[in-house]
């Protein structure tokens, strides 16, 4: 496989996952290796390194997700732009979701993922920690939301 190739493949790759979160077809989780790591860089609650794809989801995805409503739960909803380069793809995005407490929650992401096999192996994550940090402090999860 060229340098191109694979690039436009892990591109692709990740841009299709996207995609079908934003349209709630299958959960971004399906991009994520099981042993993967992802950092949440800044100064949110949530900052810090996750060992693996469990912990990230138990420790983060879950309890975000169980922060939501069902009939609008937080997804992508502008995808601003998909680089890649090589095994390395950042994706530009903006998420919005209402919650559980009826307020809407809305926030950009940076993320830069490093691809092995179609899976993410390495990310990272930057966002606006204020705004996440008042979703987390004021809203209670609601019951389980398997977000595998």
């Amino acid at each position: 496989m060229t340098g191109q190739d694979e690039t436009d493949r892990n591109r692709s790759t990740i841009a299709d996952a996207f995609e079908a979160w934003r349209d709630g077809t299958a959960p971004i989780t399906d991009a994520f290796a099981p042993d993967m790591t992802w950092r949440i860089e800044g100064h949110s609650a949530a900052s810090r390194a996750y060992a693996d794809k469990t912990e990230f989801i138990d420790e983060v995805l879950a309890p975000f997700g169980r922060r939501f409503s069902t009939r609008d739960p937080f997804r992508p909803i502008n995808i601003r732009g998909v680089y890649a380069d090589g095994d390395t793809v950042i994706v530009l995005w903006d998420g919005r979701g209402t919650t559980i407490d009826d307020t809407i929650y809305e926030n950009s992401y940076a993320w830069f993922m490093r691809l092995k096999d179609d899976k993410v192996v390495d990310g990272t994550a930057f966002y606006d920690s204020i705004s996440f940090n008042t979703l987390w402090t004021q809203v209670t999860p609601a019951g389980p939301l398997d977000v595998r």
